[in-house]
């Protein structure tokens, strides 16, 4: 069964507000087992409303609209509705009774605006408010649906689950349909889009040629990597599953170490399963971040049990004076070791951790923007690492602190960076 989404709202199309409707609509409907290969957004016009739905209806089974069932005069989404029914709209009594009465009870009188709310096309059939004013709509289209649902994100969301989950699975038994769409993201670091593409290209031809289950897609996610799509769709939630450990291993293979996470984990995450399996403790000295790497440490829970602190040596003479860095260029590989040991000895942990650069707009030590240097300090010796990072100021420091937690965690894998 496919179903698109439509939300409507011309403040959508000018980005006044992000619309987290179709997100959460295509989360559930992936769930229920549901195709939903179109989203689209229209602004609070008659004609495009009633364009979008029909094009909706031509491509699928269904449609759900979010938006336009309030009481203005820009809401219009149930004459659009109507008049790709090809039916008029009927006042229903009972709904402007049951708005009269929330109203009361709030100790007001209902505006004569909201009578519309009850307006409801000749052959659908209302879905009860719970939580607002405006009920929602059942609307067969010949052997297809409308389903219309106000825009508030919680009206929404609790009427889906009430009264269009429940029509949609009745509607997919009767048509022998069953199953679940899951998908489980694999993020990646150190590789660029096109690399990871080539990577795996075979394995997605593969993929393609056996009927596309499971699929694989590649997402640019900026300052936190490339991240690996797999969907899988199948009877149930357990067989998904199965579907995608299977996949999710021919990707490890094929991608190594720049592997380090899937769907909720993130870099610190990682670095903390490691730190906590080797039982070793962490100091930072950060420059050029100015403290973003303590802050994504510390957003770990129980990170206080393996992260000993960090020193924001922002200023030079605190790098000399603090951390004993030797005078000198505070922009070098020599530096960024220096700055490595004096975190490690002045917080007394196993392992340091810093990172010096220069993030921009003008040069700094003779380095250009973009050039950052990351220090590590073990027991058996300290290193460093240079690199060059694109991107204006702030990208650069979201990017470096992001580098330097990948690099630790490659060296406690044992992969040297």
């Amino acid at each position: 069964m496919r179903v698109e989404i439509v939300a409507v709202g011309t403040e959508l199309l000018l980005g006044q507000i992000a619309d987290t409707n179709s997100k959460w609509l295509g989360e559930q409907l992936a769930l229920a087992g549901v195709d939903s290969h179109f989203h689209q957004a229209v602004g609070d016009n008659h004609r495009r409303i009633v364009l979008a739905l029909r094009t909706a209806l031509a491509r699928g089974d269904g449609v759900i609209t979010c938006g336009g069932l309030g009481p203005t005069h820009d809401d219009i989404t149930r004459q659009s509705i109507a008049e790709v029914m090809n039916v008029p709209l009927e006042r229903d009594p009972q709904i402007v009774a049951r708005i009269a009465e929330l109203f009361a009870s709030r100790g007001r009188a209902m505006p004569e605006s909201n009578e519309r709310q009850a307006d409801v096309p000749h052959g659908a059939t209302p879905i009860p408010q719970q939580l607002g004013t405006a009920p929602g709509l059942l609307c067969p289209v010949g052997n297809k649906v409308v389903y219309a649902l106000p825009g508030v994100p919680y009206e929404m969301q609790e009427m889906f689950t009430r009264a269009v989950l429940p029509d949609l699975r009745r509607r997919q038994g009767e048509a022998g349909e069953t199953g679940v769409i899951v998908s489980r993201v694999v993020k990646t670091w150190g590789m660029s889009e096109s690399g990871l593409g080539e990577v795996l290209a075979k394995r997605i031809a593969a993929l393609d040629e056996a009927g596309g289950n499971p699929t694989l897609a590649l997402l640019a996610s900026g300052i936190e990597g490339i991240k690996v799509r797999l969907t899988a769709k199948a009877a149930d939630a357990s067989a998904a599953a199965a579907l995608l450990q299977a996949e999710e291993a021919h990707v490890r293979a094929a991608v190594g170490e720049a592997v380090f996470g899937t769907d909720d984990e993130t870099m610190e995450s990682a670095v903390s399963t490691l730190l906590r399996a080797q039982t070793k403790t962490l100091a930072l000295a950060e420059s050029v971040t100015g403290g973003l790497i303590a802050a994504r440490l510390v957003n770990v829970p129980g990170a206080s049990s393996w992260f000993r602190g960090a020193v924001v040596a922002y200023d030079s003479r605190i790098k000399h004076s603090i951390l004993a860095v030797p005078e000198g260029p505070v922009v070098s590989e020599a530096a960024a070791r220096a700055m490595a040991e004096g975190a490690r000895n002045v917080l007394e942990a196993d392992v340091g951790l810093a990172i010096t650069g220069v993030a921009g707009p003008e040069d700094q030590d003779g380095q250009r923007p973009g050039t950052v240097f990351v220090g590590l300090a073990l027991e058996e010796g300290s290193e460093a690492v240079e690199l060059h990072l694109p991107g204006d100021r702030e990208r650069v420091r979201q990017y470096s602190a992001i580098s330097a937690l990948d690099i630790l965690r490659r060296r406690l894998l044992g992969v040297r960076a």
